[in-house]
């Protein structure tokens, strides 16, 4: 299963240069401490939704370390609140949140497969509250609210227990 779903996601974001598999293998292999958010950490917890983006947290205390080492294979932005690597040959958009309220997420993050890796993935209530993060910003483009709505919708169908964490002007937001 493994397998088919590391093809399928290869085929997905057209990655001719193995950018995930490498990406996997500096933070493992440097034993940085990471975990998935976002869109592909809900998808851990519920029925998947094809994404090219991956976002991930990253120990603040090896942040320095980790720009240092992707800068040597890959292309790197920097902004306020994030690190955004890419790499000519694949489409993958790895985002890597540097917000401090995201820090926290790492120390609950248990062990899932995505993607056809084993990957450190943020709790639900964390991954839910990153996703209320991004809908409550107002900077962030419109499509992209729209899809943490949606993903906040799949987190409430398989975890109703987390509907009090929505606070209301977010409730407002969801289609019933």
């Amino acid at each position: 299963m493994a397998m088919r779903a590391r093809t399928f996601w290869k085929t997905v974001v057209a990655d001719h240069v193995d950018m995930l598999p490498r990406i996997v293998a500096l933070l493992t292999d440097q034993g940085i401490r990471f975990c998935l958010i976002g869109g592909q950490g809900a998808n851990a917890y519920v029925e998947p939704v094809v994404s090219l983006d991956l976002d991930i947290v990253i120990a603040v205390e090896q942040l320095p370390e980790v720009k240092k080492w992707l800068r040597r294979e890959f292309s790197v932005e920097e902004f306020s609140h994030s690190l955004n690597v890419s790499s000519p040959g694949s489409d993958l958009r790895i985002q890597i949140q540097t917000d401090p309220r995201y820090a926290s997420f790492i120390d609950r993050a248990q062990v899932h497969q995505v993607l056809g890796y084993d990957f450190p993935v943020a709790a639900p209530h964390d991954i839910l509250q990153g996703k209320i993060w991004a809908v409550q910003d107002p900077h962030r483009r419109t499509s992209k609210r729209q899809k943490d709505l949606a993903d906040i919708a799949r987190l409430l169908e398989a975890f109703p227990d987390l509907r009090a964490q929505i606070p209301k002007d977010v409730q407002s937001l969801l289609m019933e």
